[in-house]
């Protein structure tokens, strides 16, 4: 059997608010809630479950996305008013990245975790 990662568990300053704005951006759907999780299901049917907490660090979350899906996504993005930034370290504001021949960007949720979408995955790794 080979080893996949199910799910996630994301915590948030608001559960639901989180949910709603990265499936808003990626053009998916936060789910019902399901104890004290509202899922986000991805493409792959990887889990992200938000979870409200007071006490947390910030997270990464990247997505690997469609080239041909990214524009609609980074145009929900500048939509929605979050920064994003084209590295990590918040370098490159209002830019996006072409490393590896594809593009990314950086955003943040409304709980402070650093979401990232990218066309090609990083170091040729697939």
């Amino acid at each position: 059997m080979s080893i996949l990662l199910d799910h996630i568990i994301v915590p948030s300053t608001n559960k639901r608010e989180s949910a709603e704005f990265l499936a808003g951006v990626l053009g998916l759907e936060a789910g019902a809630q399901t104890g004290p999780f509202v899922p986000v299901r991805t493409g792959n049917g990887v889990t992200l479950d938000f979870m409200d907490s007071s006490d947390f660090r910030w997270q990464h979350c990247a997505f690997l996305v469609p080239d041909e899906e990214f524009d609609a996504i980074f145009a929900r993005i500048k939509e929605s008013g979050t920064r994003y930034y084209a590295n990590p370290d918040k370098s490159g504001e209002g830019q996006i990245n072409t490393r590896d021949g594809g593009r990314g960007v950086y955003f943040d949720d409304p709980s402070g975790h650093a979401m990232e979408i990218l066309t090609v995955p990083y170091g040729g790794w697939s």
